[in-house]
Formats: structure tokens, C-alpha cells, sequence
């Protein structure tokens, strides 16, 4: 990617990486991502802001050189010592051995495990202010967004804000900014979903810091840079982070299922009958017509939760692992948990998702519940007893009693 000025004396020096398809191991990037760099030059002084993943280290170099020669960056501010962000600052450093590095002291430790060789450090505190001449560097710490060491940076006299990882999106597109690219909002949601989701409360403390400032352009770390209503993104974190409502004074029970015949979907159903008569408000998914993302801030919410699976060749069904995976991020401890469902010989499926809730710390109420093949009336019976029980543990039983 060409470097581009994205306002006066402050240019993008980063690269594109649109055949990236799985970023740290775990998220998908359909549409690649970038690793942006930005060097914003002062009347008096030069500072890069983040270098780039270390095998773009090279393309990194020419687009400085586009601009000066890379020994006159006095500074390079690493807002967060991810290799994605601090591959380069190795190389970068021996081009430029009389730059300080500005980070966290939680940066520097990362950094110092990086490096491994001596640099000249500054550890800059939460509201401290650099000068480079005309433009000033403000630092304002935002721990877990979403390391223990991230701050942003923030530019007064051009209204610019470098937040590091936090509303980035992995998306690459040479037109680099939010009013000329693609739609990239689903990228955007699913970064925020996988990235910040875990941090909600440390994402609305950033926000907090946010609100005094004036900001006309935002500069991520990865994806496009939103100079066109940027306080939209900021918004829509925020809104993505608060809890979710509760019905005032019920409790809330989420059922899970995924059934091959039919026969666990009617458990799911008789289950949610029995809480919803013990009191509680019960909210049923079918997982083979669900979104998984949409239903975690539920799950984070809820106050219990049944997983429902058939038993395939030994094991629990793909849509049930699904879920369950994405559970891990999620504050879980001590919510109700139980399982499930129907099965034609092993029933294992059942057994293995209660071990899978045992380990996300869920409290698991009832042994799980195993019906063979097509539930009987008395079979589903036990399952409207089942979610009476469920009700009881989470408070909805005494709940019911007292409406």
C-alpha cells in the first residue's frame, strides 16, 4: 500500500495483508487485514506510531523512506507489544538507533521479552504529553483493550485518535479509508465479538476517557481509518458493551438444543415448560438456525443455561461444540448449567457437553438428562421436572411462588 496523509504532517505507512484468511490461530479474516503505522511529523520532532508484523518489515522501511530518512524518528510510540505490532521495531531500530521507544511500563516488560537486547525506553504515564514542535502525542492508558499493556494515542491539534487494537477490524483495502472501502461492518462487529467482547468493562472505562476529546479521525491498528462519523464506532462499542437488560425481578434460563429427528427438540420444549411454570423466563434456540455471536451478550446475561445435543458416532453435534466454544471469553462462573438430550444407543453427547460445562464453570444443578430415541409422555414429563429443577436452582422457583 502506498503511504497516504490522512491529515496534514500525519501519514499511514502501514501494509495491506488481503491473503490472510486465519489471524492468531482462532479468527477467521475473509478479507485479509492491515497492519497500520502512522508517522506523524511535528514542526520539531518525528514519531512513528506502531511498526508492522515482522515479514512486512521491508515494506514498512520504503514508506518511511518516502518521507525522511528513518534515523530522523525520534520516537516510536508501541501503544501494545503484540508481534503484530512490534515485529518491525526491531529493524526499525537499527535504522533509527537514537529513537526512544514510548510504551507502558507493562509495554516495556512485553517488549523487553521481544527485543531481547537493550533500547532506549521511556515509560510514559496515563495523560502525559510529548511534544514534537507543533503537534503534541497524549498517552492515555486502556489496560485490557485487550492486553494488560495497551494505551492509546491521541493528537489535540489534528482532533486524531491512534486507539491501537480497539475499534480495528481485520480488513484490507488499498482505499484505506472508512468512506471509500467496502462495507466492513460485519468485520468490524465480528473484531469487537472475538477481540474486545471479554474486556466489556475495561472497553467502556477507554470509553470514559474518550468522551472529553474532540475526534474527527480514528486510526486503528487494523482495518480502515474512520474519519467519517468515527464517533458511530465508539458508539457502537459502547452499546455492545453494556449488559444487557433483565426483566425486573425474573431470572432467565437459556435452552440450547441441536437435534437430528426432532426428539431433543421436544425436550428443549418440555424443559422450558416446567421453568416457565416455576416462574423463571425462558428464551429456547435452535442452534442449527442461530448465530452464535447475537446470543452471547444472552448467555453473559442469563442466569442459567441447558444445552441439548443428539449423540452422533460417540459424541455431541457440531452446533452443540460451536456454542460451547465460544463460551470461553464469557464471565460463566457460577450460572446454572445443565445438558441434554436424545440418543439411540451410546448417549454419550450428553455426558461430554455436562464435562464442557464443568470446565467453563457453570454449577451444574441435575445430572444430565438421556431419553432413547423418541421421548414418552413420562419422558417428558421428567423433562418439565427437569426445568422445574433448573428454576428452583437459579431463584425462579421461589420467583413463581411469591408473583
Amino acid at each position: 500500500m502506498a503511504p497516504v496523509e490522512i491529515c496534514p504532517g500525519i501519514y499511514s505507512v502501514g501494509v495491506q495483508d488481503p491473503d490472510l484468511r486465519i489471524f492468531d490461530v482462532i479468527m477467521h479474516a475473509e478479507h485479509g487485514t492491515s497492519y497500520n503505522s502512522y508517522l506523524v511529523c511535528g514542526s520539531a520532532k518525528a514519531a512513528l506510531i506502531e511498526t508492522v508484523k515482522a515479514p512486512f518489515t521491508d515494506k514498512l522501511i520504503a514508506n518511511l523512506r518516502k518521507f525522511m530518512d528513518c534515523s530522523m524518528v525520534q520516537y516510536i510510540v508501541v501503544n501494545h507489544a503484540e508481534p503484530d505490532h512490534s515485529g518491525a521495531l526491531p529493524r526499525v531500530l537499527e535504522l533509527a538507533p537514537n529513537a526512544t521507544v514510548l510504551a507502558t511500563k507493562m509495554g516495556h516488560h512485553f517488549l523487553s521479552n521481544i527485543i531481547n537486547r537493550p533500547y532506549k525506553a521511556q515509560v510514559v504515564s496515563d495523560g502525559e504529553r510529548i511534544s514534537l514542535g507543533d503537534k503534541e502525542l497524549v498517552f492515555l492508558h486502556a489496560p485490557f483493550i485487550h492486553w494488560p499493556d495497551t494505551m492509546m494515542t491521541y493528537v489535540p491539534q489534528d482532533k486524531a485518535l491512534f486507539p491501537c487494537d480497539f475499534l480495528g477490524s481485520h480488513f484490507a483495502d488499498e482505499r484505506l479509508f472508512n468512506d471509500q472501502v467496502d462495507d466492513f461492518s460485519y468485520s468490524f462487529r465480528y473484531y469487537y465479538d472475538h477481540i474486545m467482547r471479554p474486556f466489556k468493562e475495561y472497553v467502556l472505562k477507554a470509553i470514559e476517557k474518550l468522551r472529553p476529546l474532540e475526534i474527527e479521525l480514528i486510526g486503528p491498528s487494523h482495518g480502515p481509518v474512520l474519519r467519517r462519523d468515527p464517533w458511530s464506532y465508539i458508539n457502537a462499542y459502547e452499546a455492545w458493551s453494556k449488559e444487557p437488560a433483565k426483566e425486573a425481578g425474573r431470572k432467565h434460563l437459556l435452552v440450547f438444543y441441536a437435534s437430528s429427528y426432532g426428539n431433543t427438540a421436544r425436550m428443549a420444549q418440555a424443559i422450558a415448560k416446567g421453568a416457565e411454570q416455576a416462574g423463571v423466563v425462558v428464551s429456547v434456540f435452535d442452534l442449527l438456525a442461530t448465530e452464535i455471536p447475537s446470543v452471547l451478550n444472552l448467555i453473559e446475561g442469563c442466569d442459567g443455561m441447558a444445552v441439548g445435543t443428539a449423540t452422533i458416532n460417540g459424541d455431541a453435534v457440531k452446533p452443540v461444540w460451536d456454542l460451547l466454544s465460544n463460551l470461553a471469553t464469557l464471565k460463566l462462573k457460577g450460572k446454572v448449567g445443565a445438558a441434554f438430550g436424545s440418543y439411540g444407543w451410546g448417549g454419550e453427547g450428553p455426558a461430554l457437553v455436562e464435562e464442557r460445562l464443568k470446565g467453563l464453570k457453570f454449577r451444574l444443578a441435575e445430572p444430565a438428562l438421556k431419553v432413547t430415541l423418541v421421548p414418552t409422555e413420562d419422558d417428558l414429563a421428567k423433562c418439565q421436572e427437569f426445568g422445574g429443577k433448573l428454576a428452583a436452582a437459579i431463584g425462579g422457583a421461589e420467583a413463581g411462588r411469591s408473583a
